[in-house]
């Protein structure tokens, strides 16, 4: 195995154990109310479980005109696909309909992102985020939670911001629809660990509902390069 390859999989690896040795543990060792908070998820799983099934249904022709749309603007993959930190600290791949050119990549020296000229449509509809069906129905993901963001940031977070892994993450979540990409990173975290404290499915219900507005508004859609790498900048606390 390439030494490169072998690093990156002990990283990986690294990751995963570091992820909090608090909330590895079960749920109920953890939470002040254990057994509701063990209800809450399991019922929220066959929710989400029953919503992705119809919705992947319902919205089937929708998926593949788009990604008919997303096939002939640009050469290229129909699905964007990037490693993201889950519950507990596990690492999955997102899934989203691509919007940038194939090059694109946050590291690659751009402060601007290279959008086609159909992802411009999808990222400010947020139509790019529809294929995480797929990832609640494989229950890495859920219809409400905190954002998955990628390992970066979960590298440089400390153990009570951790705290925001011990649900499934989101497609959507309480930080998204209080200001989305127009608040700071600290302010999501702040968000997202009242998300967690304050568990319950009228919370959830009431996020979608107020997701909705938010999408029609199109604020704060995206934090672009440069404000990826602030964000991170800021985890290291300077």
């Amino acid at each position: 195995m390439p030494a490169t390859i072998k690093a990156k999989s002990i990283e990986r690896e690294a990751l995963t154990v570091q992820s909090g040795y608090g909330f590895l543990r079960t749920e109920a060792y953890h939470h002040p109310h254990a057994v509701r908070f063990v209800l809450y998820g399991a019922t929220k799983r066959v929710v989400d479980e029953i919503l992705a099934i119809l919705l992947l249904v319902l919205l089937a022709p929708f998926f593949l005109i788009i990604a008919i749309l997303v096939k002939i603007d640009s050469p290229g993959p129909v699905l964007f696909k990037q490693e993201r930190v889950g519950k507990n600290g596990k690492i999955f791949k997102i899934l989203k309909f691509r919007s940038m050119i194939v090059s694109n990549d946050i590291k690659d020296g751009s402060c601007k992102d290279k959008y086609t000229r159909v992802g411009r449509v999808i990222r400010r509809t947020s139509i790019d985020e529809l294929p995480q069906l797929f990832n609640v129905l494989m229950g890495q993901m859920s219809f409400v939670g905190p954002r998955p963001w990628v390992v970066e940031y979960w590298t440089n977070m400390n153990a009570e911001e951790r705290e925001r892994a011990r649900v499934l993450p989101g497609i959507t979540g309480l930080a998204q629809v209080k200001g989305r990409n127009g608040i700071s990173i600290f302010q999501k975290i702040e968000y997202d660990l009242t998300y967690v404290k304050n568990f319950s499915l009228l919370q959830d219900v009431k996020i979608l509902f107020l997701t909705v507005k938010t999408v029609f508004a199109g604020d704060g859609v995206d934090a672009g390069k440069e404000g990826v790498m602030d964000d991170i900048r800021d985890l290291r606390r300077g």
